[in-house]
């Protein structure tokens, strides 16, 4: 029996305040809101572009992103330009988030595709990043994937 192609469908993410996550994805960046609810103890928000759900934010969490437990290790964005990741980057740069790296970096030494590493505000690990245009910059380090340990 032949096994089912699967794609990602959307990625929930547990957080500790969906307004100050909901002004993170929506209005820094650009994601629409689809759907949510404010009931006490059910606070959620639904998260795309162009009518698809791409994020699920769940106020259920009583603390920030962990790295040393199994789970989520980041969440990438991929957006067709180069260009479209430095218009991300400065807009992050006007809210002070905070970057693993400076600028757009390769993904490896020599690698075409590379992006911006952040933290959203409780610290999940994201990446915003191009198929083509990075090849110029210098990776991080030579000895692993510029997303495994940012």
């Amino acid at each position: 029996m032949a096994q089912p192609r699967l794609t990602t469908g959307h990625v929930g993410l547990n957080v500790t305040d969906l307004e100050r996550s909901l002004d993170f994805y929506a209005r820094v960046l650009g994601f629409e809101v689809m759907g949510e609810s404010r009931e006490e103890g059910r606070e959620y928000a639904f998260l795309g572009h162009d009518g698809t759900l791409l994020i699920t934010l769940w106020q259920q969490s009583g603390g920030g992103f962990r790295t040393d437990t199994a789970g989520l290790h980041h969440l990438s964005f991929q957006v067709e330009t180069v260009e479209e990741v430095r218009r991300a980057e400065a807009a992050l740069l006007e809210i002070a988030v905070e970057f693993a790296y400076d600028g757009v970096v390769p993904h490896g030494e020599g690698a075409a595709s590379g992006g911006i590493f952040f933290h959203d505000p409780d610290g999940v690990r994201l990446e915003i990043y191009a198929p083509s245009g990075a090849k110029e910059g210098k990776a991080p380090t030579a000895a692993a994937p510029t997303c495994g340990f940012f």
